[in-house]
């Protein structure tokens, strides 16, 4: 079982290392150990119809969060930093209203933080070998925006961070106290903290 306290943090490393592989340690951490965790738990407390309520017309149900982040990972670095062909419908990603399972949903969003995970897995090598943050100031063009490639993985990570609040937001309104991510009391014995009488 993983340590309660550290299960969503990132521990420090061993030996220092250069501020542009921390950057790429980081935001690879937050993508799949991170938010792909809480989405997934999110997704495990609801009903394939849970998945796609909203509160009104403007909003967006977790089914579209889930395939907006698919197509806004996938455009920016599959294919705005890894060179992929470019095939996103936007508009479909707001447009659904409950044509796809929970599961799919997941196995979608779980194999584009794959593809996405080796574009940066490459960004990192090229980082190592060439001993520079050179490959980060690369120029690429996401959604017919000029980016650094560090610009890039800077907005989908905060792009992905802004909607994970939002999955889990819904979720708690849907299911009122069940979601957890943290063991409250073991984080206050493990920081030997005490509660007050």
């Amino acid at each position: 079982m993983k340590n309660p306290r550290s299960s969503y943090l990132l521990e420090p490393p061993e030996q220092p290392l250069p501020a542009a592989l921390l950057f790429l340690r980081q935001a690879r951490f937050c993508l799949r150990e991170d938010y792909l965790v809480k989405i997934e738990s999110s997704l495990g407390l609801l009903s394939d119809e849970q998945i796609w309520w909203r509160p009104n017309e403007a909003s967006n149900s977790i089914g579209n969060l889930v395939l907006h982040l698919s197509g806004n990972a996938r455009q920016w670095i599959i294919a705005g930093i890894g060179g992929a062909e470019d095939a996103r419908d936007r508009q479909r990603e707001f447009a659904e209203r409950g044509q796809t399972s929970k599961a799919r949903l997941f196995d979608l969003l779980k194999s584009t933080l794959d593809e996405v995970d080796e574009v940066m897995a490459k960004v990192e090598t090229e980082v190592v070998d060439s001993q520079s943050d050179a490959p980060l100031q690369r120029v690429c063009v996401p959604q017919g925006f000029r980016q650094t490639v560090f610009d890039a993985i800077s907005h989908v990570v905060e792009h992905f961070g802004y909607h994970t609040g939002q999955i889990i937001y819904i979720t708690k309104m849907l299911e009122s106290g069940r979601v957890r991510f943290y063991d409250d009391q073991q984080l206050i014995a493990d920081c030997g903290l005490r509660i007050a009488d």
